[in-house]
């Protein structure tokens, strides 16, 4: 079977590498842009993806380019802790959490795709325009404007939006709370996030808030960022373990996003083509799971083409599961738990279980594990998605 990929992004480059370990020998990635660069901020990688990157090999290239993730904490506006959980190996998983640069997770996948299918395996400045293609079955993975989706789905128009913007940066900064914990600070509206990547002193963050007026180009991670503008919002939020503001204005860099997504769709294959990716499910950025879904995207493809010679059981498996995933982001996922905070005690607290309960707060984040996939008992016994 010869198989076309759009787009050389991460969930384009996981799909080849698990064709080729499921015995798929030609396969050929088209990536738009001219040159592919280590592009973007951070990303977390939870367990369920890294299972996958570890059944691909690739377990020692990603723990030298990534920070183990020890904990994930919410807090309300003021720095007190609404919940927090151990992550990774700490919660029980057999496989760590990770917080790693986008753009040196892009480049570890691109070589490990050079490296196993041949230096030609990746095309540049080729672009796949709708579903033309000279091979068996083409995989839309062109991301959030995928040309692939649009052929499929001609009256679709642009990504809706909900009135909130990101600002996204990286800040060299002195480690906080654990030194490899994820925080999410906010009151259901604003928020700010914070988790160390690469040498565990380059914090990557981010700042949500309402926009007023039209928002910014819709899914161009890459649009400069008014850092001035941005501390303006989060001047007062210094807590006893992070000055905010200091790291906002700190930042190497930082860009600006419209939070976007895509609504969910009645199928993702047609003759000759499958959808997979942002390109198939593009969700909010909430409870780190943009990346992670299309890697088992890319894994579930793979099997489902190596042990049925179709992608109905990929479709069958991977659709209403993301759905669910993307219903569940537009309620705030377990981020939730901060808005519960806010309504209920606006102007702080003194004993959170008096204001959300360890039940209430235990069952939020529970659910939204099973939802997504990384319940830690069900991914721990589930069998593996590896063909041979």
């Amino acid at each position: 079977m010869k198989i076309t990929i759009a787009g050389a992004g991460i969930g384009g480059l996981a799909t080849a590498l698990s064709l080729h370990a499921a015995g798929f020998d030609q396969v050929v990635v088209h990536e738009a842009a001219e040159e592919i660069r280590p592009l973007g901020v951070g990303i977390n990688l939870l367990p369920h993806a890294v299972r996958e990157l570890t059944e691909l090999g690739l377990a020692d290239r990603l723990a030298a380019i990534a920070v183990p993730t020890a904990e994930l904490a919410y807090f309300n506006r003021y720095g007190q802790a609404v919940w927090s959980e151990p992550r990774g190996l700490a919660a029980g998983y057999r496989w760590p959490q990770y917080s790693v640069h986008r753009g040196r997770l892009q480049m570890l996948l691109l070589d490990a795709v050079r490296e196993r299918l041949g230096a030609h395996a990746v095309r540049t400045g080729s672009r796949i325009a709708g579903l033309r293609h000279d091979s068996d079955l083409l995989v839309g993975a062109d991301g959030i404007h995928s040309a692939v989706r649009a052929a499929l789905f001609p009256d679709e128009g642009a990504p809706p939006w909900n009135g909130l913007v990101l600002w996204r940066g990286t800040t060299h900064a002195a480690p906080f709370l654990t030194g490899r914990s994820m925080i999410m600070a906010g009151d259901g509206t604003q928020k700010f996030v914070a988790y160390p990547i690469g040498d565990g002193r380059l914090v990557n963050w981010i700042a949500e808030r309402p926009l007023d007026g039209e928002p910014p180009e819709r899914g161009n991670w890459n649009r400069p960022a008014d850092l001035a503008a941005v501390v303006a919002h989060f001047a007062d939020w210094r807590f006893d373990w992070l000055d905010v503001p200091a790291v906002i204005t700190g930042a190497e860099a930082a860009f600006e996003y419209p939070m976007v997504d895509r609504e969910p769709l009645p199928y993702w294959s047609g003759d000759g083509v499958v959808l997979l990716g942002d390109a198939a499910h593009a969700m909010y950025p909430i409870g780190s799971n943009g990346a992670s879904q299309a890697i088992i995207d890319a894994r579930v493809l793979a099997h489902s083409l190596a042990t049925t010679g179709s992608t109905a059981a990929y479709e069958e498996i991977r659709r209403p599961a993301t759905t669910a995933l993307q219903l569940a982001n537009r309620r705030q996922g377990p981020e939730v738990v901060m808005k519960l905070a806010h309504e209920r005690a606006p102007g702080g607290f003194d004993d959170i279980e008096a204001v959300v309960p360890l039940t209430e707060r235990a069952e939020i984040s529970a659910s939204y594990k099973r939802t997504a996939g990384f319940d830690p008992v069900l991914l721990n016994e589930r069998a593996s998605w590896s063909v041979r």
